[in-house]
């Protein structure tokens, strides 16, 4: 998988500030793979052969790259892929006139897994329009294996990614130029 990131030209290295206002030697910058259907279904391959079991009735992913996600995963699983937005609320939800049934079996999918809060959020949406969340899989895993959804979850790769606060980043010390993301 790290192949097919960098292939893609989404690996990154260098000297990089998140959005979170951390600094990191890498970045995974999910839309240089996304962009690029044979890398988007060979990743969303894997998502799906490690979901089959759980007979998802639809895949939902989060707004961004979640959109992408479900609709090849979903494609691949045979089931439809919807998504949900952020809403007034702070959260997200289901809108465009996506409706799930009562019980409905959903599968959550996502691009970058770092604290998970979109995952959650995404499971939030799906229990309040009725349906049951019965997994998680995502495209990378950089909470090395630190996030818990109480669910089935899989990660087509999981990635190192160090990250330093602003004022104790060696990159920062060494002069490396910093590129904001």
């Amino acid at each position: 998988m790290i192949t097919i990131l960098t292939s893609a030209g989404a690996f990154l290295e260098g000297h990089f500030q998140l959005n979170s206002g951390r600094h990191s030697d890498r970045y995974l910058e999910k839309f240089n793979l996304l962009q690029w259907p044979q890398y988007t279904e060979l990743v969303c391959r894997k998502m799906a052969e490690a979901s089959r079991a759980l007979e998802p009735r639809t895949v939902a992913g989060p707004t961004t790259g979640g959109i992408l996600l479900a609709y090849e995963v979903g494609r691949q699983l045979g089931v439809r892929g919807i998504f949900c937005e952020r809403d007034e609320a702070g959260g997200r939800s289901f809108q465009r006139d996506f409706q799930l049934e009562a019980g409905e079996r959903v599968l959550i999918v996502d691009d970058v897994l770092t604290s998970g809060a979109s995952v959650r959020d995404t499971i939030d949406a799906v229990r309040a329009a009725g349906g049951e969340p019965i997994g998680v899989a995502v495209m990378v895993d950089r909470s090395s294996g630190a996030v818990d959804f109480g669910l089935p979850f899989f990660a087509a790769t999981e990635v190192d990614m160090q990250t330093y606060d602003a004022g104790d980043c060696p990159l920062c010390r060494d002069g490396m130029p910093l590129k904001i993301t």
